[in-house]
């Protein structure tokens, strides 16, 4: 009996030290792992963040239009202010002409046709007439009574002759044309003269029909 006591004593002995050396164990362990967890450095997180890209179409340049350019086209010359000489009739049905005396020829003048050539505006001193000749007052006008004017573009040359006589203006159109070219041929100028110089030079001169 007290051999079988023993035994129990001693297997009751044997299993508190076996149960100790477990919790010891067990103590150690978790120790050691612990001990490794608290070592171990902290890892850096890197957030990704997925952001779906959207492609900007390339802005589309707007070209800028220019308005055309105007063209200026140069202005025809104004009309010619000419001496506007007046035609009375006379007994024998030829036409004088009013002297007009301190009149000059003014500042109407035709375009350059020539570096030979120059108007009235330009030149230091304008042609002057100092021999007008007569003009023949037309039958059928005379007849009728008919009044009117013709406006002619005279160039005066060098020597004070008319050169070339152009048709301007006249009313009524086409009755006093042909006298008034006849008569302005036999005028005779002092010619015009710039920076003292005798030049040619175009004047405008209108003549007036007049039975008054």
């Amino acid at each position: 009996m007290e051999t079988m006591k023993l035994k129990q004593h001693v297997a009751g002995a044997v299993s508190m030290l076996f149960g100790v050396i477990l919790v010891f164990g067990l103590i150690v362990l978790m120790n050691h792992y612990m001990g490794k967890i608290e070592r171990t450095p902290p890892q850096e997180v890197t957030e990704i963040s997925m952001t779906r890209e959207i492609k900007q179409e390339p802005k589309k340049e707007i070209k800028k239009v220019e308005p055309k350019k105007q063209v200026t086209r140069p202005q025809a010359p104004a009309p010619f202010k000419g001496l506007d000489t007046a035609l009375s009739g006379i007994d024998l049905g030829l036409l004088g002409l009013d002297d007009g005396q301190g009149r000059n020829l003014d500042d109407g003048l035709l375009g350059k046709t020539g570096n030979a050539v120059m108007t009235a505006d330009l030149v230091d001193v304008p042609p002057k007439p100092i021999t007008r000749g007569t003009f023949k007052y037309p039958p059928v006008a005379k007849k009728n009574g008919v009044k009117g004017y013709v406006v002619l573009s005279v160039l005066v040359e060098m020597d004070g002759s008319v050169n070339q006589v152009q048709v301007l203006e006249s009313n009524p159109s086409g009755i006093f044309d042909s006298a008034a070219l006849q008569g302005i041929r036999a005028w005779h100028f002092e010619p015009a003269k710039y920076k003292g110089d005798t030049v040619r030079v175009w004047a405008k001169q209108k003549i007036r029909f007049d039975l008054s």
